[in-house]
């Protein structure tokens, strides 16, 4: 993601209010692996209180879905095979079921092994993939031998929904978030839509939701860009850009769509309520907007 000045490492967005404002209120830092940043209109004591809140709240997400804190749940579940999770951990793998049978298997937090053999230069083993393979009874959760989980395609976007509703409760009217992927409310944001490859493609106006974006090239495993597909397949799309009433789902739907035909999405998109528009950009920097 770019400016505003934001950044991310799948998200290639600009985000800027449309409209001359007074001076905002910011909070500037990282978040499960990205660069973070809140823009808010208030008092500046409310403000840093507003902040203070966020850092916990950020703390707690990488607490549950860090792949790289040891003692994070994720960690010690990808580790043991089995543990008991908080309730924010349920509630996301909750989203994930919706996700992964709307998508027919296409997001799937399984393909963390093909990550990290992709990464050491290993042959792939797709033995272990699967999401309907990870067991759970209320909050045990307990994964198949050879499974590890990633919620790098959704945590994001759940850490962005969460800030948001706490900036909403705290009664700020103006928010702009973003923590790999955008939320906003109260206001309209221009966020412009960048391709890796073909860089600026146009704008997008964010007003009370959500944007996230994913771009399989903006990082790479050898040969192969860090978006995995779980049944063996090859990403089709350069960058999509997903628009919805939350960030965790426009995140996971994003992730996705990488590896589906525009048909496909389609369909796609009738099973998931609350999505509002989807870009697709082509290898050869073509838009289509569904």
């Amino acid at each position: 993601m770019k400016r505003r000045r934001f950044l991310s490492i799948t998200a290639c967005f600009v985000a800027l209010p449309l409209a001359a404002q007074a001076a905002p209120q910011r909070w500037r830092g990282r978040a499960l692996g990205a660069e973070a940043e809140i823009v808010l209109h208030g008092q500046a004591g409310a403000a840093r209180a507003a902040f203070a809140e966020i850092e916990q709240v950020l703390g707690a997400v990488e607490a549950s879905f860090s792949l790289h804190d040891p003692a994070s749940e994720l960690s010690q579940l990808n580790r043991e095979g089995r543990l008991s999770v908080l309730p924010r951990f349920t509630a996301l793998m909750e989203l994930t079921d919706q996700l992964h049978t709307a998508t027919h298997g296409l997001f799937d937090p399984t393909v963390q092994p093909l990550w990290w053999s992709l990464f050491e230069g290993r042959e792939t083993d797709r033995a272990a993939i699967g999401w309907t393979r990870v067991q759970r009874n209320g909050a045990r959760v307990h994964l198949a031998p050879g499974q590890a989980l990633t919620f790098n395609g959704i945590a994001q976007g759940y850490a962005t929904d969460l800030v948001a509703k706490a900036l909403r409760k705290r009664g700020f009217g103006e928010v702009l978030v973003n923590i790999g992927e955008y939320a906003g409310h109260g206001g309209s944001w221009t966020i412009g839509l960048s391709d890796p490859a073909h860089g600026h493609l146009g704008t997008r106006t964010l007003t009370d939701g959500a944007i996230a974006t994913s771009s399989p090239g903006a990082m790479q495993l050898g040969a192969a860009g860090h978006i995995l597909h779980p049944k063996g397949g090859q990403p089709i799309w350069s960058t999509v850009s997903v628009e919805a009433n939350s960030a965790a789902l426009a995140d996971g739907a994003s992730t996705a769509f990488c590896l589906a035909p525009a048909d496909d999405i389609r369909s796609m998109i009738r099973r998931l309520p609350g999505l509002r528009r989807v870009t697709l950009v082509d290898a050869e920097g073509n838009l289509t907007t569904l």
